[in-house]
């Protein structure tokens, strides 16, 4: 494996720093090169004290936040435009001549800016691949096809652009990753001019953060710790990510248990500028009442943000944990009481939810497609490290009752399984390898061959300048 001889100068560049599974990623990747050596500053066109990690906010990373002149939308819409305008203004602060100086870049999500970065600024670029936008755009991902939306011709003439752009771009990166084997077939699937095939680096976490004492006298800790069965989900508040599949799976096993003492905590990101997250957190409220079932909203005491009025119930059904803190997951992910973590997405594209779960020993439930596939086992049952279902709620309602009704010596069998490949296959250290061989691998190539960009860019800035000549000095 390729390591650096030398300490190396990166830059990260992220879109938006809030709190999910992909700001988790690069919070840790930066974390994990850091911690071999390398020099890491993160440059993002968002980030909220409010609303991040704490990694981001209490100097273990160096985070630039760039804040841009535009919106993340236009009345809610052309949001893709705002975003790739958002980060080519991002780019003009590492593009000028004062700017510090990178041995490579690291971009994640959107590529709009790597052939700026690698042609004008003469740097290599590593470009993360999630999951093409093309597809998250125009349609559901379900088990190898695109169930394409019937929108509408302006869409689709809207659409097209971005998505050329998005392939475009993207080809131009000197190394590709994937996280996930899912999401390397996909890609080559659905962007057919790009030869390079991804290398798979899958998203590590950082185990000591999620094996630290906590403290349960903390308020932050003790009001949202029972010592009633719990049931655990750890998700944003998105629609795609299905914790309605959570609540329906839970009301069916409430109504069959001869005790009704067990709980469903749905924790995440909430962000309210995200109408996506309004309108989620909303509908499962409704869900929630319509199964007549007990309801809390709790966020983190520093938080600002503003949660729909309820009444505050003793030893609820079901908790909502917005924004949670990293002790309040490392609390729940640890407590005896928790019985297992719920992983509702379909086609997810790797999912960091079971690889925290594992690690912590706690059995998984999730859904039998994506990224989950290679991160959980589930037969033959002496390997097995968690659960692949079908996302229907009497299945899972099911396979929870068994879960719940696991002998204890099976679920310690399960818990060792289970921490014994999240250290082997998703730690910290071997993400922060996968990622270090491929920079090192983009440093390699040596100098950037940009001429015949830079003979394009001077033919645009000639033509540029010769209307603009023509039309301050019109001809006779």
């Amino acid at each position: 494996m390729a390591t650096a001889s030398r300490p190396l100068r990166i830059a990260f560049l992220h879109p938006d720093l809030g709190i999910g599974g992909a700001e988790r990623l690069v919070v840790d990747a930066a974390l994990g090169l850091q911690a071999l050596g390398h020099s890491i500053d993160i440059y993002t066109s968002h980030w909220d004290p409010n609303h991040c990690f704490e990694e981001t906010k209490d100097g273990s990373l160096k985070v630039h936040y760039i804040k841009p002149p535009l919106p993340r939308s236009f009345g809610g819409k052309f949001h893709i435009l705002c975003a790739h305008a958002r980060q080519l203004h991002l780019i003009t602060r590492l593009l000028t001549p004062w700017a510090p100086k990178y041995d490579v870049y690291f971009v994640d999500q959107l590529s709009t800016c790597v052939p700026f970065l690698r042609n004008v600024g003469s740097t290599r670029v590593v470009f993360y691949c999630h999951f093409p936008d093309k597809l998250l755009a125009n349609g559901a991902f379900i088990d190898g096809n695109l169930v394409k939306k019937q929108g509408s011709l302006l869409k689709r003439i809207y659409r097209y652009p971005m998505d050329w752009l998005e392939e475009a771009t993207t080809r131009q990166a000197d190394v590709i990753l994937a996280n996930s084997k899912f999401t390397a077939r996909v890609f080559k699937s659905y962007f057919p001019s790009i030869s390079q095939t991804p290398g798979v680096v899958y998203p590590g976490i950082n185990i000591q953060a999620y094996a630290s004492q906590v403290d349960n006298s903390d308020p932050e800790i003790s009001r949202i710790s029972s010592g009633r069965p719990t049931l655990l989900s750890l998700n944003r508040f998105e629609r795609k990510k299905n914790a309605a599949l959570a609540i329906e799976a839970f009301a069916i096993v409430k109504s069959r248990l001869s005790t009704k003492d067990v709980r469903l905590v749905l924790a995440g990101g909430y962000d309210p500028r995200l109408q996506d997250n309004i309108q989620t957190l909303g509908s499962l409220i409704e869900l929630t009442e319509a199964h007549s079932l007990t309801y809390n909203i709790e966020t983190p005491a520093v938080s600002t943000v503003p949660v729909p009025q309820h009444l505050k119930q003793d030893e609820p059904d079901i908790l909502f944990l917005l924004n949670f803190t990293t002790a309040q997951r490392t609390a729940l992910l640890n407590s005896p009481s928790t019985k297992a973590l719920l992983y509702t997405p379909a086609n997810e594209h790797f999912g960091i939810g079971p690889v925290e779960a594992m690690i912590c020993g706690v059995p998984i439930l999730a859904c039998d497609s994506g990224g989950p596939t290679e991160s959980i086992v589930d037969t033959p049952s002496d390997v097995r490290t968690g659960w692949l279902r079908p996302p229907d709620p009497v299945v899972w309602a099911d396979m929870l009752q068994e879960i719940l009704a696991l002998p204890p010596h099976d679920r310690e069998a399960l818990s060792v399984r289970g921490k014994e490949r999240a250290r082997e296959l998703f730690s910290l250290d071997a993400m922060s390898k996968g990622l270090e061989k491929a920079l090192v691998m983009a440093v390699s190539l040596g100098d950037v061959d940009n001429f015949g960009f830079k003979i394009l860019a001077s033919m645009v800035a000639f033509v540029i300048a010769y209307v603009s000549t023509l039309l301050v000095f019109p001809s006779s």
